[in-house]
């Protein structure tokens, strides 16, 4: 499957962030509870629309009550200065992320980065040859977001480095799940997607292929070291999560309470929806989206910085379904029950031991994620007898996309993959 620019009528409004309505929600939350001391003014986030004015009253309200207990316990009283100063910051906030989020949906800027076509298919899924002449290398990203975040740019694609550096490098794009894909477990993919696209490689090549798989990627190219170590010469992960219980027990908190609506969902989709998933990532951190939308808003439009968010924020919002069955699994067997770190994860009828693992492995651990928590990718390196493990000052995006990446992640990565291929 090609890459695509979204949306694909450069006048056409951009839906995002997704999903939309929550965003405003909890923005619209925030303008209350935050001029009741209830967060840290970094935290908040407001926008200057005539529709909040029953909000910032609400606000005034709640802390004009608040004035007779202060006098009661001998504290400073708040006058009505001050609370309109609060009510005037609260609303400027949510004014900036409002700005934000136009300035985004009306930006011109289209992707037009191609993909070269593909090589290989397999239902939904496809193998993109970036051509190289040297050992073959294969690219596994998330089943939960486009391929093309190890494509992004001209200047920020990993494939494109890789195959520049004299690797033969494949990307493996799971692509959007059809109505075959949509019954998949992850076995199905690992053992009907994964093993036979390295093995379509090593046919062409005559080589087994270096495998490097990146987030949930690097999680299933795990499972394939495991499964047919004949079919990886070497093996990168980054970012690839194991201990699924490290540093999520709110959001374990969060999926528990969310079961029964979750799996409703699922006997009625079919999958989980991009908007499903987009929300579960916003739990981690409410506030993210509207703070990196007040800090666009200040942005040039027609700036460097600006394009690059948009770049960005375009393929975030891009997402990819996941299959019911899967999202079953990752939800409530990783996130849940911790399969993988507890060494209950099957594939088929095989456990899937990292111990069991003896090429040269090289792990990278972003010290900023905040979607892989660092302790949660380390626990793989441990597991691994012979793993490398190399720590970046960078986030879980961020490493494969951010204008550091190429000397940060891909400089690092290509040289231990070409002396790797000498071993």
């Amino acid at each position: 499957m090609l890459d695509r620019p979204t949306p694909r009528d450069p006048g056409q409004l951009r839906p995002g962030p997704r999903p939309l309505p929550l965003h405003m929600a909890v923005e619209g939350w925030i303008l209350q509870v935050s001029c009741a001391g209830l967060l840290s003014s970094s935290a908040a986030s407001p926008l200057s629309n005539p529709l909040l004015a029953p909000h910032l009253q609400i606000i005034r309200d709640q802390l004009q009550k608040l004035l007779p207990d202060l006098a009661a316990q001998n504290l400073p009283a708040l006058d009505a200065g001050l609370i309109d100063a609060v009510a005037r910051e609260a609303t400027a906030r949510m004014d900036g992320f409002m700005r934000g989020v136009r300035a985004y949906q009306a930006h011109p800027f289209r992707r037009t980065l191609r993909a070269p076509p593909p090589v290989w298919k397999r239902g939904a899924a496809t193998l993109i040859d970036y051509g190289g002449k040297g050992a073959p290398v294969v690219y596994v990203p998330s089943l939960i977001n486009k391929a093309y975040i190890l494509d992004l740019a001209a200047d920020r694609s990993l494939c494109r480095a890789s195959a520049a550096s004299g690797l033969h490098s494949y990307l493996l794009d799971w692509g959007d799940p059809g109505p075959a894909e949509r019954t998949f477990t992850t076995t199905d993919y690992i053992d009907g997607v994964l093993i036979p696209a390295l093995e379509e490689i090593k046919a062409r090549t005559g080589q087994a292929p270096a495998l490097v798989g990146y987030c949930m990627g690097g999680t299933l190219a795990t499972s394939a070291a495991v499964l047919r170590p004949d079919l990886v010469s070497s093996l990168v992960l980054l970012a690839a999560p194991w201990d699924f219980h490290d540093g999520t027990a709110a959001s374990r908190v969060l999926l528990d309470l969310s079961r029964p609506v979750v799996e409703v969902i699922l006997a009625a989709e079919g999958v989980a929806s991009v908007d499903m998933l987009q929300a579960l990532f916003a739990s981690l951190d409410p506030t993210l989206v509207g703070r990196k939308f007040r800090r666009f808003s200040e942005l040039d439009p027609a700036s460097e910085p600006a394009r690059r968010f948009v770049e960005l924020e375009d393929w975030l919002n891009d997402g990819v379904p996941l299959a019911g069955p899967v999202a079953r699994e990752v939800f409530f067997n990783w996130y849940g029950r911790n399969d993988p770190q507890a060494g209950h994860w099957r594939v088929g009828d095989v456990p899937i031991d990292p111990a069991q693992i003896h090429v040269r492995t090289l792990t990278f651990i972003p010290s900023q994620d905040r979607i892989v928590p660092p302790g949660a990718a380390q626990a793989l390196a441990k597991a691994i007898p012979r793993a490398q493990s190399l720590s970046v000052d960078l986030g879980h995006i961020g490493m494969v996309s951010a204008a550091a990446a190429p000397n940060a992640v891909y400089a690092p990565l290509l040289a231990w993959l070409h002396n790797s291929a000498k071993a």
